[in-house]
């Protein structure tokens, strides 16, 4: 009897990571088939998530950002760019501010730019993005992010009473080399389980939380 038991419980076992295991690798293997896409319907907005920025100047990951959110706009993707994001202890910049600053000085016009200095995760910013897209009877938005965070960006901004599509960057570091586009998708991996299983976010690395 013992033996059957212990033979049962082995099974179960078994059965349980085989399923985590498939679960991680279809997760991960979606987030790589939503990074190689590229929507970009007619929307009302731009939304550029917030990454580091020093001192009022975006860090080459969140620039990469930028420039692509740039490029959407000038494609007629939508009317305005909404950049999102707060800023650490010590900061005198918000992310969505040194956002915002940058592409008025590459020659977006102010009143196509709105800055949502909130955020300091991806949730968080998310969430303050929805409050603006009500307050201005805005329903459909265009994310623009690292191509391995747009599929949990897309879940949170769906969450969020959001019609959003994702059009990833194709430059900067995070899609620099395979190791680092392998780190990042296991990252983004157990953020977005984490995600999914608990309805919060994480912390992290640029375009990670």
């Amino acid at each position: 009897m013992g033996v059957r038991v212990g033979s049962l419980v082995s099974r179960i076992v078994g059965a349980a990571v085989l399923a985590f295991v498939l679960l991680v690798a279809s997760t991960a293997l979606a987030i790589w088939w939503t990074a190689r896409q590229d929507s970009r319907p007619s929307s009302d907005a731009i939304v550029v998530l917030g990454s580091a920025q020093y001192n009022g100047v975006p860090s080459s990951i969140f620039e990469a950002r930028l420039e692509h959110a740039r490029k959407l706009f000038e494609a007629g993707v939508a009317p305005v760019i909404v950049t999102v994001g707060g800023k650490a202890d010590g900061d005198e910049f918000t992310e969505a501010e040194a956002g915002r600053d940058y592409l008025a000085e590459t020659g977006v016009p102010a009143e196509a730019l709105l800055a949502v200095p909130e955020g300091v995760d991806t949730l968080e910013s998310i969430r303050a993005v929805a409050a603006e897209f009500t307050e201005h009877g805005w329903a459909s938005a265009v994310l623009v992010t690292d191509p391995w965070h747009a599929m949990r960006a897309e879940r949170m901004a769906d969450d969020a009473g959001l019609d959003a599509a994702s059009s990833p960057t194709r430059q900067g570091p995070a899609v620099q080399t395979r190791t680092t586009q392998f780190k990042y998708i296991l990252r983004e991996t157990a953020a977005y389980l984490l995600y999914r299983a608990t309805g919060e976010s994480v912390a992290g690395a640029p375009g990670i939380g």
